[in-house]
């Protein structure tokens, strides 16, 4: 199937590999009806959402109160039960980095940065929504509002940079690895959490997969990650499947959503699916949840 070049001109300006792509028309997705195209790499598998809305068109206030097809929970309402997962977080971050700078890139409200800054690191954040980014500057955080890409970060000066569900929604991954690699200091921990496109999960599921969302601008796996990392100086790279946390905090997590005491049945199901994620078969992961850890060099 040939492409026309004049089209998708920008994701192969934006590839953060070697720049040999070639990029196809995959399908149409058929998750939640939101029909968007997808382009695939037939190089290296990278995959991508092709045309796409301008981002500041997506993360406006509706995005938080559910108003939207696609939505990102007010973790306001939750920040008591979520603290159980970022503090787990934190625990496992600490044992490669326990002080330093800290910035969240996606940092909603700040509730994780309220943690980090209990634990002793000294938080910063980036928030595209003028909404959510308000609300976390109202907290006493540095918080620089807009693109991540736009964003006037100082190089080699934060210690632990957290991208936890945003690289896929970054454009011009080319740029974002770039300046990533920049702002973080030598000995740094880069820590992204992500959809695994590798895993059973994502290859079944096909056009129905759940992560194509509007807003969701390249998707990717944990070799893709790894090649990219590797080419920018991060020698020492660790992938976890499912989460980097134990199953433990997620359950005290979820807590935050029960209305009643039968939506503690829903334990069982979040513990199959912790348990599931951490199973591959065939070397393949089956569930697509991971958490890629990378240091510079």
């Amino acid at each position: 199937m040939s492409l026309d070049l004049s089209r998708p001109k920008v994701i192969y300006e934006e590839c953060p590999l070697n720049g040999d792509c070639n990029w196809e028309p995959l399908y149409r997705s058929e998750f939640g009806n939101f029909d968007l195209s997808i382009q695939i790499c037939k190089t290296c598998g990278f995959q991508a959402q092709f045309p796409r809305p301008e981002p500041e068109s997506l993360y406006t206030e509706e995005y938080y109160t559910g108003d939207k097809g696609f939505t990102y929970r007010d973790e306001r309402q939750t920040e008591k039960f979520d603290r159980y997962v970022w503090f787990a977080r934190l625990k496992n971050i600490s044992k490669f980095k326990s002080s330093g700078n800290f910035l969240d890139i996606g940092c909603s409200f700040g509730g994780f940065l309220e943690c980090a800054k209990e634990k002793g690191f000294v938080p910063y954040g980036v928030e595209i929504s003028p909404f959510s980014s308000k609300q976390a500057e109202e907290r006493g955080f540095k918080v620089w509002q807009g693109q991540f890409l736009d964003a006037d970060l100082p190089e080699n000066f934060f210690d632990v940079i957290t991208l936890i569900e945003v690289i896929e929604h970054l454009e011009n991954p080319k740029e974002v690895f770039n300046k990533l690699t920049r702002v973080l200091k030598p000995g740094g921990l880069l820590l992204i959490q992500t959809a695994n496109f590798d895993a059973w999960q994502a290859i079944e599921a096909g056009k129905n997969y759940h992560y194509y969302l509007p807003g969701h601008a390249y998707y990717y796996s944990a070799k893709i990650l790894r090649k990219i990392l590797a080419i920018r100086g991060f020698e020492r790279q660790i992938t976890y499947l499912g989460v980097d946390f134990p199953l433990s905090a997620k359950l005290l997590k979820s807590r935050g959503s029960f209305s009643s005491w039968k939506d503690y049945l829903k334990w069982f199901r979040i513990s199959f699916y912790h348990f599931k994620s951490k199973l591959s078969k065939k070397g393949i992961p089956l569930t697509s949840s991971m958490v890629h850890y990378a240091i510079k060099k």
